[in-house]
Order: C-alpha cells, then sequence, then structure tokens
C-alpha cells in the first residue's frame, strides 16, 4: 500500500524516534509498503517518520542513483537495505558537499556537506545485528535517512543565509502549497 509521504513542518518529522523489537506489530507489512512508497515517489531512501511512524526503521535502495550510461563505480546497483534500531558509532574522512533533496521537501534541493565513512550498527528486517562500515553515496544516503530517525532534516545543515533564502518554499510546503506525484501530508494548520 502506498502510503502519504509526511511534509515538512509535521511534528513528527522532529521527533527522535523509538527503538522497536521484533513483536512491533505488522512490521513486515509496514517494510513493504514503505518500498512501495518510497518506490513510487521516486526515492532512495524512505525513515518511518516520513510516512508518520515515530520509530527508528528506514530503508535504502541506492539503485536509484545509477544511470544506465554509466559505469557503477560505487557499487549502488542492488544496495537495497532495511535498517532497524540504527545507531551510527563513528563518522569520520573527508567531508564532501553533495546535492541532497527529501521527499518530505519537495523541489528544495540544498548542497550538504556530510563526512565521507560511517560506521553504523543495527538490525536487519529478520533481526540479525549488523555492524558494518560504508563510505561515499552509501555513506551519504545512511547519514540523510538516519537523521531522519533522529528528528533532524538535511536543512539543518545549511547555512543561516542559505535557511533564509528558502524560508519561503519551506512555508509553502508545511502549508501544501506544493505539487508533487505522489501522495502528501500535510501539516494541520494551527
Amino acid at each position: 500500500m502506498i502510503l502519504p509521504i509526511v511534509a515538512y513542518g509535521d511534528p513528527v518529522l522532529r521527533k527522535r524516534g523509538e527503538d522497536i523489537d521484533k513483536d512491533f506489530p505488522k512490521l513486515q507489512e509496514l517494510i513493504d509498503n514503505m518500498w512501495e512508497t518510497m518506490y513510487s515517489a521516486s526515492g532512495v531512501g524512505l525513515a518511518a517518520p516520513q510516512i508518520g511512524r515515530g520509530i527508528r526503521l528506514f530503508v535504502i535502495d541506492a539503485g536509484g542513483f545509477v544511470d544506465e550510461d554509466e559505469e557503477d563505480e560505487e557499487g549502488l546497483e542492488g544496495f537495497k537495505k532495511v535498517f532497524i534500531n540504527a545507531e551510527i558509532i563513528e563518522e569520520d574522512g573527508e567531508e564532501w558537499a553533495f546535492n541532497e533533496g527529501c521527499l518530505s521537501i519537495p523541489d528544495v534541493r540544498e548542497d550538504v556537506v556530510r563526512p565521507e565513512r560511517i560506521r553504523i550498527k543495527y538490525l536487519d528486517s529478520d533481526f540479525n545485528e549488523h555492524d558494518e562500515v560504508y563510505d561515499g553515496l552509501k555513506a551519504r544516503v545512511i547519514q540523510h535517512e538516519y537523521d531522519h530517525i533522529d528528528g533532524v532534516l538535511f536543512t539543518d545543515y545549511l547555512s543561516p543565509l542559505r535557511k533564509r533564502i528558502i524560508k519561503g518554499k519551506l512555508n509553502n510546503i508545511s502549508k501544501g502549497k506544493v505539487s508533487v506525484n505522489y501522495k502528501m501530508r500535510f501539516p494541520k494548520s494551527k
């Protein structure tokens, strides 16, 4: 089932997600719905807070970065994973900028500086524990989705000037004044 994606301004995007266990109700159905929702919106990652669920769960399929005409030097094709109760243990390496966007913040793309390498512990959908190191675009996508389960958005990394420049766009998104080709849920007006 394709779920509506929560828009910028909804409080769920600013809350740290709760850990879950194997008994979380209908977990596999939720994960399946997240995949379907992400693909429907042409995303490469989706975190549970983006569908209104305040839990520490995100999915990634970085194959969306691979252009048919280019060689997949970073091994992104087939990099499809579920992350449950993830914890980034370490971030290191050269910091580099990359133009990021977010399904919850449509029509806004900005350069974000992040470390090139991470070490992350997480559980997969079968609750097997993993402790892995990633770099490059894999690390970038994981960091972006991981931020969502911590209540952080990519716009938080922008300079005060950039934030002022995009403030109008962000206000319009929170008011539902944006056109997208996927289902969205906008914050209720006060």
